[in-house]
């Protein structure tokens, strides 16, 4: 027992060291992984490498690949203006329409792409009179929501490893239960933060209605945010551009938005017939995954990609290859890491231990409330997509003692991973901070602490009670 107890120290050490001092937690699991088996077990060098996960290094890839492309060819830049100029000026609309914009983006391989719309969710926002907490709620939702997505990585980590232990866990099944979550959740914003946009229209948004009917065409209307936008109800997304986004959770902020200070009054250009193709290979890739799964298939969401990304590079060989230093190998290596440990610890018997422990605390309901409360707590300070590659495995023993259903503990353990992201300690909430007006940034700091630390209970109660909970009993 004290090599397991040992080693599941290291395992935990590791976590903290890679966060205090800013190391790549991916590099220290391999390291570590090593030298736990080879000192503490009677695991070779090819028995160690064998544990890493070589499928979903396969699904990372291919979908990080094939929506790089997408970046550089310009798709992605052009799906949003073209969703943004179809957008009303309803101040009430907007939060949820940014909502859907960004998960569709966040669905793309990599959730952070969607703080590309942070920016110009909050020059919005200034301008029709929304909340700016309100806007960056609904924009933080909608990358989690887009994140669970089988093409996302949040997703494709979680119904990965869950795949990999022999647990039924659809991908579509996870990322349904993961936008009704962030769907209540908007609704909660919308009441707290957007009561005002029930009973009357902003000023700003009547201004704009009563002085339309002398703009003629082309003429654009500005504010004192620095945003423009073209007569009628078009809204134009200005400077901010996803491939400004890289794909990974480790970059620093000043990385993921630029100012968007200056917007463009010009209707978009038309699609290229190379973005055309890259529109229609989605979905393709879309399409081809529901029609396999409604036939009971399980397909290779990664090697599709490859396939889809192939067939691109062939039309436009430049794009192809600029988009391959793109592909996520940070995160590659960060799962790759973490699941090659948890190998290690597997089988000298580590994780069994840990089963033991929740046996002990005698009800597995508390034993799997306690769980998605450590996940989301610790999420709420260091990377979603880490502690999903962690906690996912080690949520194998409970599942194993019996009573709670795997599948719903591995849905909820994920959602509750990623709800606390609002936290202004996250990525997703300092950009909130970061791109708000000066006036506004210690109210938003002050409510993204106070909706982000309460997720950290909220989250656990909601999802184990409203899913594990009927999960076992029915």
């Amino acid at each position: 027992m004290l090599e397991q107890i040992l080693a599941l120290g290291i395992f935990i050490a590791l976590f903290a060291v890679g966060a205090i001092r800013g190391v790549h937690i991916g590099v220290l699991m391999l390291v570590g992984a090593a030298g736990t088996g080879l000192l503490l077990t009677n695991m070779t060098v090819d028995d160690i490498i064998a544990e890493f996960p070589l499928a979903i290094m396969v699904l990372l890839a291919g979908v990080t690949y094939f929506f790089a492309i997408a970046q550089e060819n310009g798709t992605v830049d052009k799906i949003i203006d073209w969703a943004l100029e179809k957008v009303g000026s309803s101040a009430i609309l907007l939060p949820a329409v940014f909502f859907l914009i960004t998960a569709g983006i966040a669905s793309m391989g990599a959730p952070l792409a969607g703080l590309v719309m942070m920016p110009v969710g909050m020059q919005v926002a200034r301008k029709y009179g929304v909340d700016h907490a309100l806007m960056g709620l609904a924009i933080c939702f909608a990358i989690g929501a887009g994140g669970f997505a089988p093409t996302s990585l949040y997703g494709i980590v979680t119904y990965s490893t869950a795949h990999d232990a022999g647990i039924d866990l659809s991908p579509f099944l996870l990322f349904g239960i993961a936008i009704g979550v962030y769907l209540v959740m908007l609704v909660v914003a919308y009441a707290m933060y957007g009561r005002d946009l029930f009973t009357k229209k902003s000023s700003s948004a009547s201004a704009r209605a009563a002085g339309s009917a002398e703009l003629g065409a082309g003429e654009t209307i500005t504010n004192d945010a620095g945003g423009a936008g073209t007569r009628g109800s078009g809204i134009s997304r200005g400077s901010a551009s996803a491939t400004k986004v890289a794909f990974g959770e480790d970059e620093d902020d000043e990385a993921l938005f630029d100012s968007s200070s200056t917007s463009s009054g010009t209707a978009s250009a038309p699609f290229s017939p190379v973005q055309i193709l890259t529109v229609v290979l989605m979905v393709a890739l879309i399409g081809t995954v529901v029609v396999l799964a409604a036939l009971g298939q399980e397909p290779d969401i990664g090697l599709l990609c490859f396939l889809f990304g192939a067939i691109l590079s062939l039309v436009d060989p430049k794009t192809g290859k600029a988009a391959l230093p793109k592909i996520d190998w940070s995160t590659v290596l960060l799962v790759g890491g973490i699941i090659t440990f948890v190998g290690v610890l597997q089988t000298m018997g580590a994780v069994d231990l840990l089963g033991e422990g929740a046996k002990a605390i005698g009800s597995p309901l508390i034993a799997a409330f306690v769980l998605c409360v450590v996940g989301g707590l610790v999420s709420a300070f260091a990377s979603t997509t880490g502690i999903l590659a962690a906690l996912v495995p080690l949520a194998l023993p409970l599942i194993a003692a019996g009573g709670v259903p795997g599948w719903a503990l591995i849905a909820a353990l994920g959602v509750c991973s990623a709800v606390v992201d609002v936290s202004p300690f996250s990525t997703l909430g300092a950009t909130v901070v970061a791109t708000a007006p000066t006036e506004e940034k210690s109210r938003l700091t002050a409510i993204l602490v106070k909706f982000g630390m309460s997720m950290v209970i909220i989250g656990p109660v909601v999802l184990v009670g409203g899913l594990v909970l009927p999960a076992m009993v029915f």
